[in-house]
C-alpha cells in the first residue's frame, strides 16, 4: 500500500513541479534566455520545490520528513543526470524545430523522467 500511497502523492507533486518548471522556462525562454539556459532555470525551480514536497510528503515516514543534507547530496548528484538529460534533449528540439515546440516537448521530455526519477527518489535519496 505504501508504493501505491507513493506513487499518488509523486504524481501530485510532479504536476505541482512540472507547472513551475514549465513556466519558468517559458517564461525566461520568452524574454529571450537560450533554451538550455532557460531548461536549467525551470528545472532548479521545480527541484527545490520537488525535493521540498517528496521529503516532506511523498516518502515521509509517519509523518517525520526525510529532508536533509545527506538526502539532499543524493538528490542533487542525480537531479544534475536528469538535468542534463532533459537539457540536451529539449535544446536538440528547440534547435531543430524552434522555441515553439520546445516549449511543448518540455513536458513531455519530463514526463518520461518522471518515471525514472520515481525510482531513483525512492531508493536511493529518500531511502
Amino acid at each position: 500500500m505504501s508504493l501505491l500511497r507513493q506513487g499518488r502523492d509523486f504524481v501530485l507533486v510532479g504536476l505541482a513541479q512540472l507547472l513551475l518548471d514549465w513556466g519558468v522556462f517559458v517564461l525566461a525562454s520568452a524574454c529571450a534566455m537560450p533554451v538550455p539556459a532557460a531548461n536549467l532555470c525551470g528545472r532548479t525551480a521545480g527541484a527545490l520545490l520537488g525535493f521540498w514536497l517528496n521529503g516532506r510528503v511523498t516518502f515521509a515516514d509517519a509523518g517525520q520528513s526525510r529532508l536533509g543534507w545527506r538526502r539532499f547530496a543524493r538528490f542533487l548528484a542525480l537531479w544534475l543526470l536528469l538535468t542534463a538529460c532533459s537539457t540536451l534533449l529539449v535544446g536538440v528540439v528547440g534547435v531543430h524545430a524552434g522555441l515553439r515546440w520546445a516549449w511543448l516537448a518540455k513536458p513531455v521530455v519530463e514526463a518520461g523522467l518522471a518515471v525514472v526519477s520515481f525510482l531513483l527518489w525512492r531508493y536511493v535519496v529518500y531511502r
